[in-house]
């Protein structure tokens, strides 16, 4: 095996993915996000900051599964671009690109819901 990493984040994704589907369940991610962002407490409008954050939980899932991958190992996990790129398997500068194009089709995506 070349990467343990990078082969466990894929079996770990499919695994969570399975158990959702036998449970007629979505996949864990939206609700995760809603379970995290409730505890933002200091939120001067918490309505809308959850609101704000599921709209961007849900443009998330329409990304591609690679993008979808760094962006939630990046930016909802917290990990670094070294921690990413090994368990994707991928390079540093992968991720760093990876994640560029995530946030542009986010914002593409989050204007055109805001219309």
């Amino acid at each position: 095996m070349e990467n343990p990493a990078a082969y466990a984040w894929k079996v770990m994704k499919n695994r969570v993915i399975d158990l959702a589907r036998a449970r007629n369940r979505g996949p864990a991610l939206l609700d995760n996000a809603t379970f995290e962002t409730a505890i933002l407490k200091d939120a001067v409008d918490p309505i809308a900051a959850l609101e704000e954050s599921l709209n961007l939980y849900q443009a998330i899932k329409k990304l591609p599964e690679r993008q979808q991958d760094v962006v939630i190992l990046l930016h909802c996990r917290g990990y670094s671009v070294a921690e990413t790129a090994t368990h994707l398997g991928i390079t540093e500068a992968g991720v760093r690109s990876t994640a560029r194009y995530a946030r542009r089709r986010l914002q593409q995506l989050l204007a055109k819901d805001n219309r």
